[in-house]
């Protein structure tokens, strides 16, 4: 049994590699093989037909306290203020190698605003997608977890913060934090030393927390207590089979931390755009409807319309 998680501390417990011996050894859960893994993923991607449009993007004229959500697909979402636009986990891609994306992108890359400041919780490929940061138009500064600077050369940032949990950076009175999460940071076999975690936004008054990957943890609750986000951005997909919540969130673990939160709405993501697990693509949503009436929480959850950004 793995220690308690220690909310406390500044990154989580080091464990000792090992080489993988198997297939099932590349996965979070150890709960399928090659075979499964082909028909599951890659093969009923491949025979489902990619729906969605980029729509064009009517980005609205903000006051200053009011804060605009445009969510573009998976995790990636553009945070707008009066002064300042926020990228996070920007991922525009329509392939990841062999993976399809199902549900297009809600906008074109091309389409964003001047980016001020893009946030990456960690470095799985579904969440820092190398080509889509790249082709962003001079983006100033990027925040990450430890251990991500050396994937950021060549990528065009002016400045590259690293953060280690409940660290944070201030600037032009806007906050920054990285906060917990109950995942792992690898992009390789061979890097378990990168980080990974959400985040807090704090500016003009508002907290907008962004969860990254995490599968249900106590330290849900001390985000809560410390911050009280206002609006939390919560994983919902990638739970099936079983195994997964080891690493990911189903719609049932994201309404309980929604209420460890204390926040006041419950914006879901993680699921839609690519198929990561065995779960209908369809189910996540759906499920999390079923549950926000059972809680009478249905008009503080809001799902988000790919590409079209909704002011809080």
């Amino acid at each position: 049994m793995d220690p308690p998680f220690d909310t406390n501390a500044s990154t989580p417990p080091s464990k000792r590699r090992k080489f993988p011996r198997s297939f099932k050894d590349l996965t979070p859960s150890r709960s399928f093989n090659p075979r499964t893994f082909f028909r599951e993923m890659v093969w009923k991607s491949l025979l489902t037909k990619r729906t969605g449009d980029h729509k064009d993007p009517v980005f609205p004229e903000l006051k200053t306290g009011q804060v605009a959500l445009t969510w573009i697909g998976h995790a990636s979402f553009l945070i707008q203020f009066t002064d300042m636009n926020v990228l996070v986990d920007p991922n525009f891609a329509n392939w990841l190698f062999l993976l399809k994306r199902i549900k297009r992108a809600g906008m074109r890359l091309a389409d964003l605003p001047r980016i001020d400041l893009v946030l990456l919780t960690h470095a799985h490929y579904d969440h820092f997608h190398r080509r889509t940061l790249r082709q962003l138009r001079k983006p100033k500064m990027a925040i990450t977890p430890w251990g991500m600077k050396d994937l950021m050369n060549g990528l065009g940032f002016e400045r590259i913060i690293e953060l280690k949990w409940w660290e944070s950076l201030s600037q032009r009175n806007c906050k920054v934090t990285l906060v917990p999460a109950r995942h792992w940071g690898a992009r390789t076999l061979h890097d378990g030393h990168r980080g990974y975690g959400g985040f807090v936004l704090e500016h003009q008054g508002r907290r907008v927390y962004h969860a990254g990957d995490s599968a249900y943890f106590e330290g849900f609750k001390e985000i809560g207590r410390r911050f009280q986000p206002e609006i939390a951005l919560l994983p919902i997909g990638a739970y099936q089979p079983e195994g997964f919540r080891n690493v990911h969130m189903g719609p049932d673990d994201a309404m309980q931390v929604f209420k460890d939160l204390n926040s006041h709405w419950f914006i879901p993501m993680h699921f839609g755009s690519f198929k990561l697990s065995f779960e209908d693509i369809e189910e996540p949503p759906r499920w999390l409807r079923h549950l926000a009436a059972q809680h009478r929480l249905s008009h503080r959850v809001k799902i988000l319309e790919e590409g079209v950004p909704f002011v809080f």
